[in-house]
């Protein structure tokens, strides 16, 4: 990751949880335990990197990067919990459930969830960027992450646990669950750059690819990694019986359709003026990674 972003991003996401002496002081260290203990930091990343490629400040696309990521770390605070997923660690620290009781994870995802609208609904990014722009924004990431999105996709894993699906309904599942919120961080940042059409759809194509090639990695790694590289549960997919597209379609296919939608990310850059060689190489990353 480009370092100076990475600080951009830590510095700004630290800066926005309520600093302070609180009655709800055990909500926000909840909060601060998930959204701080590090990750890779992909979507407010790509919310950057798209911004500057269409021409603009990436600091004026810091809070949309800052909200997609607290979006993301609501998520996985809920996903973790014993009515969904059920796991003890994530990153290899123990899950927030584990540490601050149920009811404080469920409070502390809500909250992330909230604060993420709260950044990008202020006065501060109204006067930075076109009220209009950061409408579109906003609008996006709430449509991304809902009924039809995140939580949608969340659902359909949900309604499948003990079930054969089929490729069709895993698609699905996973363009909505993974490659929705990735789709909402590259298309913010085009949209507050000002971005046409074409370099919009150009970045949702991006990031289509790279979500889906994202999660067949996961299935990968699911079966041939270990808990200690992953900092999480590994075989639990195999555990539960449950469809993944290493159990569809073997690991050799799996391999083969990463890196088709890998080059088909890559494609998708072209429409862009400027340097695509930081977005074509962090698709390339996340093909080869190893946790």
């Amino acid at each position: 990751m480009n370092t100076n972003y990475q600080l951009m991003i830590e510095t700004a996401l630290k800066n926005y949880l309520p600093s302070g002496v609180f009655t709800e002081q055990t909500l926000i260290d909840s909060m601060e335990y998930s959204l701080m203990c590090g990750g890779k930091r992909i979507r407010p990343l790509l919310t950057l990197l798209f911004c500057e490629l269409c021409g603009e400040d990436a600091k004026k696309a810091l809070p949309f990067a800052c909200a997609v990521e607290m979006i993301h770390t609501y998520s996985l605070i809920h996903d973790d919990m014993p009515c969904m997923d059920d796991d003890d660690y994530r990153r290899g620290k123990p899950s927030n459930h584990k540490v601050y009781g149920e009811d404080i994870a469920t409070l502390s995802g809500d909250a992330l969830q909230s604060l993420a609208f709260e950044i990008i609904t202020s006065d501060d990014v109204a006067n930075t960027i076109s009220p209009k722009n950061a409408l579109k924004a906003a609008n996006t990431l709430a449509k991304y992450c809902g009924v039809l999105g995140m939580v949608g996709g969340q659902v359909i894993d949900i309604q499948h646990e003990g079930k054969k699906a089929d490729i069709t309904i895993l698609q699905e599942m996973d363009e909505k669950k993974t490659a929705a919120l990735i789709k909402a961080s590259c298309e913010m940042g085009c949209i507050v750059a000002g971005a046409d059409e074409e370099k919009i759809n150009a970045a949702t194509q991006y990031a289509h690819s790279i979500g889906i090639a994202f999660q067949i990695v996961d299935d990968i790694l699911d079966v041939t990694s270990t808990s200690e590289q992953l900092g999480k549960p590994v075989g639990s997919d195999s555990e539960n019986d449950k469809s993944t597209y290493v159990s569809l379609l073997g690991i050799d296919k799996c391999r083969e359709l990463v890196k088709e939608l890998t080059d088909s990310a890559i494609k998708a850059l072209r429409v862009f003026d400027n340097d695509t060689t930081a977005l074509a190489d962090l698709a390339l990353s996340l093909a080869n990674r190893n946790n």
